[in-house]
């Protein structure tokens, strides 16, 4: 089971700290590079990566690798690198805790499915023992130093930059290229990325310049997202623009998302709000509230309804395989609610 500390990110989708990470090679190496500390020569071996609970040298080109966490296996197989094992994963995956990107890009390149390993809160040692790996990647997870103590005894194991649950995408997938010595093809992967996108962006023009607030009802609480969330950065970079009122509300109790009262919605102003729900039943219930009706895009209709497990999870946080999946659907949503705003003005 997923632990009840990365079911609230999902919920909040924190995204945070830039990682520092480094190379080290023989010979003379280019200079670093800027985004991500590590060297442009870092596919030669050692390669020492700094972390959380301090730096791992990897003295090899890994080749049984081991993801735990989330989006260190989806970034190990957009590189094209298949894990012996990957961590089963309840909200979005399948029976099998496998998730729909994951299991469509082993079946387009014909690749097997790696080990599953066992639904835990905590790393499953005895079935990591197992997969004998020679690296352990947990660039986005929730292990304590105890618990990478015990990993290292297995195997190098990388770990977050600062918090659990809080590196950046675009830094994870950096990371685990510098880890598995294919740090040009991570550059290129998230050049590929930013491509569809800035293509998306040009294709639906109606985005340019609306102001877009991102919520969530969830069990009671009323979620908030601010401009450091993954969610709304799709947004940002697809023309739309933060909406004033979320920076004026915002509190400081998380870097990338508040909470609010439901007396209080009715202030939270945008041209396009965006709505997240695991069910239809939750949306229907939350969009038809007595609190919800008190804002203006509610009542005009110009709502991204965003529903589903899979969805939410390919964008809380996104990943190097998730981004893409999940991208034709949420700027559809995105542009018909849009499209609403324009037809009332």
């Amino acid at each position: 089971m997923i632990s009840k500390k990365f079911t609230r990110v999902l919920l909040a989708a924190p995204l945070a700290l830039i990682l520092g990470v480094t190379a080290c090679g023989s010979g003379d190496e280019p200079t670093d590079d800027p985004a991500t500390g590590a060297s442009a020569g870092s596919a030669a071996f050692p390669v020492t990566i700094e972390h959380a609970f301090g730096e791992t040298t990897i003295p090899q080109t890994p080749t049984q690798v081991v993801a735990w966490g989330w989006g260190s296996a989806d970034a190990a197989i957009a590189l094209d690198v298949v894990p012996v094992a990957i961590p089963f994963q309840s909200y979005g995956g399948d029976a099998n805790g496998v998730l729909p990107w994951i299991a469509e890009k082993l079946e387009e390149t014909g690749a097997e499915l790696p080990t599953v390993l066992p639904d835990a809160q905590e790393p499953p040692f005895d079935e990591i023992v197992a997969a004998e790996p020679d690296l352990i990647l947990a660039v986005y997870s929730g292990i304590d130093q105890e618990q990478y103590d015990l990993l290292s005894q297995i195997a190098p194991t990388v770990a977050y930059p600062g918090e659990a649950w809080a590196t950046p995408w675009r830094d994870l997938v950096t990371t685990v290229g510098t880890a598995l010595g294919k740090s040009a093809e991570a550059t290129a992967l998230l050049g590929d990325i930013d491509a569809q996108i800035a293509q998306k962006a040009e294709e639906h023009p109606e985005l340019a310049g609306k102001s877009v607030a991102m919520v969530w009802d969830s069990a009671g609480t009323f979620y908030v997202y601010k401009e450091a969330d993954p969610r709304v950065e799709f947004a940002l970079d697809l023309g739309m623009e933060g909406a004033a009122s979320v920076n004026e509300l915002a509190t400081d109790e998380s870097t990338f998302y508040f909470t609010m009262s439901y007396e209080q919605l009715d202030k939270l102003t945008s041209d396009v709000l965006v709505s997240f729900a695991t069910t239809q039943d939750e949306q229907d219930a939350f969009l038809s509230s007595q609190a919800a009706q008190t804002m203006p895009q509610v009542r005009s209709g110009a709502v991204a309804s965003l529903v589903g497990a899979e969805f939410i999870a390919s964008v809380s946080p996104p990943t190097a395989l998730s981004v893409t999946w999940g991208l034709d659907d949420y700027v559809a949503a995105l542009a018909e609610a849009a499209a609403k705003v324009d037809a009332a003005s």
